[in-house]
């Protein structure tokens, strides 16, 4: 089951709030799902290592690109992390995962996430690809995400207080 636009209303009128910090929430509350907001686009300098128990983990180093004076950013095909303007505030019942909006698709790019644990905390990171070998162009707020959320059976007995807790708030 994914959690409609009524029940999304509902959460978002819990303490903290399913998400903070949105642009337009008319605009952002699909029948489906919340869209996700652009706030921060970085490229990549250095590699990153990955590790089973994170004891070597080394998060790649980025370098914030600026948004032009009109609010736009040209991007070349390559792969970038990207930053959301909303918090996300996942209560113990609630996983998320997300989804490409198709306008990006059909611009030729995609996003790459992680699932969103129950207990999540944080203003979150994803990837963005430019397939498009002419690039694309972004605006600053654009919306570029489907966030979508899925009850848990029961709720978690174990939520997410990893690293990224918390991240970017």
């Amino acid at each position: 089951m994914i959690l409609g636009r009524k029940e999304l209303r509902e959460r978002m009128q819990s303490s903290p709030p399913l998400v903070e910090n949105m642009v337009d929430p008319e605009r952002q509350i699909g029948p489906n799902g919340i869209d996700l907001t652009l706030r921060k686009v970085e490229s990549f300098k250095t590699l990153g290592t990955i590790d089973f128990d994170d004891s070597r983990r080394t998060v790649s180093e980025c370098t914030e690109l600026p948004f032009d004076e009109s609010g736009r950013l040209q991007l070349k095909p390559s792969a970038y992390k990207i930053t959301f303007n909303e918090i996300i505030n996942l209560p113990g019942d609630l996983t998320a995962i997300a989804r490409t909006r198709s306008t990006l698709l059909r611009c030729g790019a995609s996003i790459e996430t992680a699932l969103w644990d129950a207990g999540y905390r944080g203003r979150s990171i994803s990837m963005l690809v430019v397939h498009n070998k002419n690039g694309i162009t972004v605006e600053k707020n654009a919306r570029l995400l489907q966030l979508i959320f899925l009850p848990l059976s029961s709720p978690t007995d174990a939520p997410y207080r990893g690293v990224y807790f918390g991240e970017n708030v």
